[in-house]
């Protein structure tokens, strides 16, 4: 029965991977734009939810120019095998469901923060609401391995670091980073404090070792703008996995 719990997880991941393109291109702007309303060809993006929801690909164009920038298919198997990776850990708890729905957000996320070094409040904010809201009612349900009150408390903990290193180094850390610490600390907390130490020195060890390599290799400046945020998320995820399974 395991299986098909992993199956499934990953089946979703597939389909809602298809989904991250289209959002990921109309937010990937700099923050005194716009989001993105028409295809890369200048048509008007329709669909669900305002054409925020759909595949990667433009009716109006066409043939061989209607997707966008990101190509689907790694997208979607990126989230298949995360979630499916997810599924493997958490087993049949009800925690598993909010880390579903939160993989290819933070996916997103990611993908953002990699193409214009930019955590959109629209994502941010509501997710660490929608995580603290969501876990609640798998704190109610039978076979839940976390604790509530202790994942709030993470994501105050883990929020107010990070905005004491955005305070001392406002140039090395962006606000968006201190916005997004919540939501990971929420999830992290959920497993224990060794957890949500665990995430976050892994996201930042990653960032830091990225970092150097770009200075090394002479891609980078001392003052260059990194996206920071991709590593929080990686981190984090790696935080979950182990945590989950020392759950278990």
């Amino acid at each position: 029965m395991h299986l098909v719990l992993i199956v499934a997880a990953a089946v979703y991941g597939a389909v809602a991977g298809l989904l991250v393109p289209r959002p990921l291109y109309r937010l990937s702007v700099a923050p005194d734009e716009p989001w993105r309303s028409d295809c890369p060809q200048g048509h008007p993006l329709t669909g669900p939810a305002h054409g925020w929801l759909g595949t990667a690909r433009c009716p109006a164009c066409p043939e061989g120019q209607r997707r966008f920038t990101v190509r689907p298919a790694p997208v979607a198997a990126g989230v298949a095998v995360v979630c499916g990776g997810l599924a493997a850990a958490v087993g049949y708890r009800p925690e598993l469901a909010v880390w579903l729905l939160l993989v290819p957000l933070g996916l997103l996320l990611a993908g953002v923060d990699r193409a214009v070094n930019r955590l959109p409040d629209v994502l941010t904010l509501p997710m660490a609401g929608g995580a603290a809201g969501l876990l609640g009612v798998a704190a109610l349900l039978p076979h839940s391995a976390g604790s509530w009150s202790r994942a709030l408390l993470g994501g105050v903990v883990l929020g107010g670091a990070y905005l004491l290193l955005f305070v001392i180094s406002p140039n090395g850390m962006g606000f968006g980073d201190v916005k997004l610490a919540p939501t990971l600390g929420i999830a992290l907390g959920w497993y224990g404090w060794d957890v949500l130490f665990l995430g976050a020195f892994a996201g930042l060890l990653l960032g830091a070792v990225y970092g150097v390599c770009l200075l090394i290799t002479r891609r980078a400046g001392r003052k260059t703008g990194l996206a920071f945020g991709p590593f929080m998320i990686l981190g984090a995820g790696a935080g979950l996995v182990l945590g989950a399974l020392g759950a278990s």
